[in-house]
């Protein structure tokens, strides 16, 4: 196309190089990553099947704080423990370490948006043939800047950052995620530790009585009061019960070494010494705030990762379009180290560059495939974790509701054979049963005392259990905090919690 100049003579079109441009500028709406379908993500179910809350959606919460759930708990020694595992604990450590390098990770991608500024100087020494001297050698002196920059066209270097901030936001989640762990942990850890302790000093208790009434039935046996037969039966209850105390004994070394690893300590140096079980056990109410499960951080790291994975493929979608770059230089060239400086020797170059990949073998398929796959994947977990966190509060509110009803019958259960033990005793003495019923009673009541221990223990577990599968305390206030997604329809499916 040509155009008339006042002179009457034409030019070429000044504005014609600018196509390529235009249409670039028209397809990079097309380089837009796929929406994720609703239909793909878990349905929050109506109502809890445990207990009468209700389930509601919300947007995941995850920069909330978690509280300081264990101090319902009333147990210094757990506060302690910890605070200390969470200023010393190495998976804390290692998910801080990684969130790190994703914030890293995401100033490299945010630096890639913004034009790149670069000095440089040299020197060559070489033969010339275009200016017919020969093989004379001349020298070249150069200094001077450059100045890149690309401009995101189709919106590849956006969505490069954009991944980047949801990976960065999913190991910020991840991080909370580990430090609640490693808290549930420790608590569980030293609550079986104290439980263990109570069950130990209950056998040892007993094996002591057992001891004395083997004395008394030896002392009797010599002088022909009572047959062998007596005697080898207390033997017996004596070593079966020195055996159940020595495995207490192996299982809390156990739970002190796990202990010590929690807490950062080598468990050579680290010891607890035996207490009497004084902690509290909280009461979790049954309309626990409907927000609550939104804060658990497996829930949203998963929902940050299928962000991030939606948002590689705008990334793999761009390869297929223009890219363009603008360069500048500026600065002095001269044989001569004296005139490099010099306003004669000054140079300049400004540049555009727009690239269009034609054929590379499949190259840009195989990436668009793979973040395809990346995706599906990154919405299966997080479709998962969904249903894994309504999982961990029904179970958990079931567990508290049958061991509620369990200790109930437990506890009648202790008394029934402790009375059975005292009526046993009195007839024995008084030659109205055998020995051997005797011991059969004294043996019931020291195996429903140790279960009654044992689904109090339970009880603990299970608390600790739903403050982990809530993600974090309960009384924690929820309302004012703005969502933690930034797509409107996916965080709308980002958790729910019980009403």
């Amino acid at each position: 196309m040509k155009l008339s100049t006042p002179a009457g003579r034409t030019r070429p079109h000044s504005t014609r190089w600018l196509a390529p441009l235009l249409a670039a500028l028209v397809l990079a709406g097309c380089a837009t990553p796929p929406p994720i379908d609703p239909a793909a993500l878990p349905a929050a179910p109506a109502a809890f099947k445990e207990g009468d809350g209700r389930w509601t959606v919300a947007a995941p919460a995850e920069p909330q704080a978690r509280g300081t759930w264990w101090k319902a708990f009333a147990d210094p020694t757990l506060d302690a423990l910890i605070e200390r595992a969470g200023a010393a604990n190495n998976s804390i450590q290692v998910a801080a370490a990684r969130l790190e390098q994703a914030r890293a990770a995401l100033r490299a991608a945010d630096a890639e948006r913004a034009p790149q500024v670069g000095l440089a100087a040299g020197a060559s020494r070489g033969t010339d043939a275009r200016a017919g001297t020969g093989p004379a050698a001349s020298t070249l002196l150069s200094a001077g800047a450059a100045l890149s920059y690309e401009l995101d066209l189709v919106g590849r270097l956006a969505a490069a950052s954009r991944a980047a901030a949801l990976d960065a936001r999913a190991s910020e989640a991840l991080l909370q995620s580990t430090r609640l762990l490693v808290q549930a942990e420790v608590a569980q850890t030293y609550l079986a530790l104290r439980a263990a302790d109570d069950e130990r000093a209950l056998v040892r208790a007993t094996l002591t009585a057992y001891r004395d009434t083997l004395g008394l039935l030896e002392r009797r046996h010599r002088a022909g009061d009572v047959a062998e037969l007596d005697v080898a039966r207390a033997r017996t209850q004596v070593a079966s019960t020195e055996s159940d105390a020595l495995a207490l004994d192996r299982q809390r070394a156990l739970l002190e070494h796990a202990l010590a690893v929690l807490v950062g300590a080598a468990a050579s140096d680290f010891t607890l010494e035996p207490g009497e079980w004084r902690t509290a056990l909280p009461l979790i109410p049954a309309g626990v705030p409907s927000t609550l499960l939104t804060r658990r951080p497996d829930v949203s790291a998963a929902q940050s990762s299928m962000l991030a994975a939606q948002a590689r493929v705008g990334v793999a979608q761009a390869a297929w379009f223009p890219s363009l770059a603008l360069t500048a230089s500026g600065g002095y060239a001269s044989p001569e180290l004296g005139d490099l400086f010099q306003w004669s020797a000054r140079a300049w170059g400004i540049g555009a560059l727009l690239s269009l990949p034609l054929f590379d073998g499949g190259r840009r398929e195989a990436g668009l495939l793979n973040a395809n796959a990346e995706l599906d994947g990154a919405l299966a977990d997080y479709r998962e974790r969904v249903l894994i966190a309504f999982r961990d509060v029904e179970d958990q509110l079931a567990a508290l509701r049958l061991l509620a009803e369990q200790a109930g019958a437990q506890e009648r259960a202790v008394a029934a054979a402790s009375r059975a033990t005292v009526l046993s005793d009195s007839r024995y003495r008084n030659g109205f049963v055998s020995q051997l019923d005797l011991l059969d009673a004294q043996r019931s009541e020291l195996t429903n005392r140790r279960q009654a221990l044992q689904v109090k223990a339970a009880q603990y577990q299970a608390t600790v259990g739903l403050v982990r599968a809530l993600g974090g305390a309960w009384d924690t206030p929820t309302a004012g905090l703005a969502p933690g997604a930034e797509l409107p329809p996916v965080a709308a499916h980002g958790g729910a919690g019980g009403g």
